[in-house]
């Protein structure tokens, strides 16, 4: 069984439109969202990119059940996580047990809009972790301070805590990344089936939650979907650290200008056949997802709900543990500790 949630591109759509595209991904049956934490979009052309913690706050107010949190913020340069332990325990109490906290490394795209220098990739985990750390201090309650590598703290209290801090997700694209995952965090955050990836953490953290993300494509017709993806999504195709390395959307509108059509599309279902998406979304849960967010690109979003709500959705087998919860019993909590050993309970 999977969960099946809604993938809130904070890249293609404003504010408003993003709290009531979570509020109709409630009514048609999705069990979560997951929304993108950007500074800039991809591309010029995606055109948004609103601050992430003011439209928490609103999904928090207009949703009733819905889960949901981000996917994912980066703590390590643009924001100092002992801001953003205060950003997610403030949305948790807006919405207890709803909010889940997706962080990752993050991209030159969005870090570097402080005149910051871009760490190598092996520093941007080191700062992961140790962020981690600061973030899961700050939630244990009292008064903190910390002389990291990387972050400082000085006397900090966040006097507005949950009872229970979010679930802490962690994002990984490559092996490394999962096992940081699988070490420090309450689940795993990935956008493939790659099993050293995904086989790596689950191996390690066999009871903890996966979740998967996928982009997908519904229009009347497969050539309007590809029309779509290459207008909205052409940096899909571009791989390697290409990705990780840009500065601008402009840089990387120039840099998919010549890629291939088959080469964007590739890997997203673009049709308004129920059985592509199908295909995709268990493909995932073979590769062993027990969560998956499915993001829409392009404007249509009501078109793309309601081909969801009639023949996608009821063909799946739905219902596995909400987000944050163990998915078996061999291991049913795990402690974190600190960087001063202060036992840190995910």
């Amino acid at each position: 069984m999977i969960s099946v949630g809604y993938n809130l591109s904070s890249e293609e759509h404003s504010a408003p439109d993003l709290v009531r595209s979570a509020v109709r991904a409630e009514q048609a049956g999705f069990g979560f969202a997951a929304i993108s934490d950007h500074y800039h979009p991809w591309t010029d052309a995606q055109g948004e990119s609103s601050f992430v913690w003011s439209v928490l706050g609103s999904i928090a107010e207009a949703t009733g059940s819905l889960q949901f949190g981000t996917a994912v913020t980066c703590p390590i340069i643009r924001t100092h996580p002992a801001i953003l332990a205060q950003a997610a325990a403030t949305v948790t109490t807006l919405a207890p047990g709803r909010f889940f906290f997706g962080v990752g490394s993050g991209e030159n795209l969005n870090e570097h809009v402080l005149g910051d220098r871009w760490p190598t990739v092996s520093e941007r985990h080191e700062m992961l972790r140790e962020a981690i750390e600061v973030i899961r201090l700050l939630w244990s309650g009292g008064e903190q301070s910390v002389r990291g590598r990387h972050y400082t703290v000085e006397l900090a209290r966040i006097y507005s805590l949950p009872e229970r801090p979010p679930p802490l997700f962690v994002a990984a694209g490559g092996p490394r990344a999962a096992s940081i995952a699988a070490e420090l965090a309450d689940g795993l955050i990935a956008t493939t089936t790659d099993d050293a990836v995904i086989g790596r953490f689950r191996r390690a953290a066999p009871a903890a939650p996966r979740v998967g993300g996928i982009k997908v494509c519904w229009a009347p017709t497969v050539e309007e979907a590809r029309r779509t993806v290459r207008e909205w999504w052409p940096v899909r195709a571009l791989g390697g650290l290409t990705g990780l390395e840009l500065r601008r959307p402009s840089d990387f509108q120039a840099a998919a200008a010549g890629l291939d059509d088959d080469d964007i599309v590739a890997g997203i279902a673009c049709s308004p056949d129920a059985s592509e998406h199908l295909a995709l979304i268990r493909e995932f849960e073979a590769a062993g997802y027990d969560h998956l967010y499915v993001r829409q690109i392009g404007p249509n979003q009501e078109g793309f709900f309601d081909f969801y709500e009639r023949e996608v959705l009821p063909e799946l087998e739905l219902g596995t543990p909400r987000l944050g919860e163990r998915v078996g019993a061999s291991t049913s909590s795990r402690t974190h500790h600190g960087a001063h050993g202060i036992p840190l309970e995910g």
